[in-house]
């Protein structure tokens, strides 16, 4: 493990609508203390989905209060029920959270940074850029939803950021453009992006297409995002009479672990890889919702990572693992 997982219990301080599908939680830790952490963080929460215990991942939104944790959830009809288990939260609540931790790094020395958030993904750019604006580093943010009314944070980020801000609203036929904008950078600015998985594989074109390092390209995920409906599927193990079922509020690798067939694994986001296992067969289609692999390997489905993507249909994979000989 990258980092060490210290759970404690909070408190849910209050909580209001910042949309009518986003929701905004504010956890005090009952030891009452938070460390400092970096822009970009997120915590784990620990909560009950359909009666079964379960975690979810949440970015941690800029916070004025250094006492409380600030996280906001859409509410998604096709997630795997963390949205809909938070929501049925109430004040005085109490959750078991992570420690704050961070898979992105800021790069201090960059002079021009070009921040991309779709839908909830702003709740980790709301912290970036407001710590990069605390540092004089130049900052634009570019901010696509389907309507103004569902843009989270605006005013807030319309004081932070003033005309650095540009909202894209489909319903007022606005577009992000992604490619003109990559182009028209200065050359050693440095992207991050957060938003559904169909924007950051586009991104993830455009910056090529522009000629830019593809490490000056920063990813901030969200597992639930994918290019499929959220579905039950099952999977099959090589050289073993098993096949699991993999339930709609559950992952493939929560699936094999409970079975008895651990799995390694680290980030749990579609980041790292480390729980990466070998695709022998598909009988319907791999949606891959990590951003580890390269188009060309999500492609040739022969690897797949269990903490985040899912199939339509039936997967056969190769864990690896082989039970003792008795």
């Amino acid at each position: 493990m990258r980092f060490a997982e210290q759970w404690s219990w909070c408190t849910i301080e209050t909580i209001r609508d910042v949309t009518p599908t986003i929701r905004e939680f504010r956890l005090r830790p009952e030891t009452g203390r938070i460390a400092p952490y970096p822009p970009g963080s997120h915590i784990t929460v620990s909560l009950l989905i359909d009666g079964q215990p379960a975690r979810r991942s949440y970015s941690l939104v800029e916070n004025g209060d250094a006492a409380t944790y600030r996280i906001a959830v859409r509410l998604a009809p096709d997630s795997r029920g963390g949205s809909r288990g938070m929501w049925n939260l109430q004040e005085g609540a109490r959750v078991e959270a992570t420690n704050p931790t961070s898979l992105l790094d800021i790069d201090w020395s960059r002079k021009s940074y070009c921040l991309i958030a779709g839908g909830i993904g702003i709740t980790p750019i709301v912290s970036i850029a407001a710590a990069l604006r605390r540092t004089n580093i130049d900052a634009a943010l570019h901010y696509a939803v389907k309507s103004r009314g569902d843009a989270a944070f605006l005013d807030e980020l319309s004081t932070l950021l003033g005309d650095r801000l540009n909202v894209y609203a489909s319903d007022e036929g606005a577009r992000l453009h992604l490619e003109a904008t990559f182009r028209a950078l200065p050359d050693d600015a440095v992207a991050v992006i957060c938003g559904p998985m169909r924007m950051l594989e586009a991104a993830r074109r455009a910056w090529n297409e522009a000629g830019r390092a593809p490490a000056d390209l920063r990813y901030e995920t969200f597992g639930s995002s994918g290019l499929k409906p959220t579905a039950e599927f099952r999977v099959r193990l090589k050289d073993m009479d098993t096949e699991l079922v993999v339930p709609q509020n559950s992952s493939m690798l929560d699936a094999l672990n409970g079975a008895g067939f651990e799995v390694i694994s680290d980030c749990q986001r579609g980041e790292c890889g480390v729980c990466a296992v070998d695709v022998v067969a598909v009988e319907g289609e791999i949606d891959h919702r990590d951003v580890f692999f390269s188009d060309q390997q999500k492609q040739d489905n022969r690897k797949i990572c269990p903490c985040v993507s899912r199939a339509i249909g039936v997967v056969t994979i190769d864990t690896l693992y082989r039970a003792e000989a008795v």
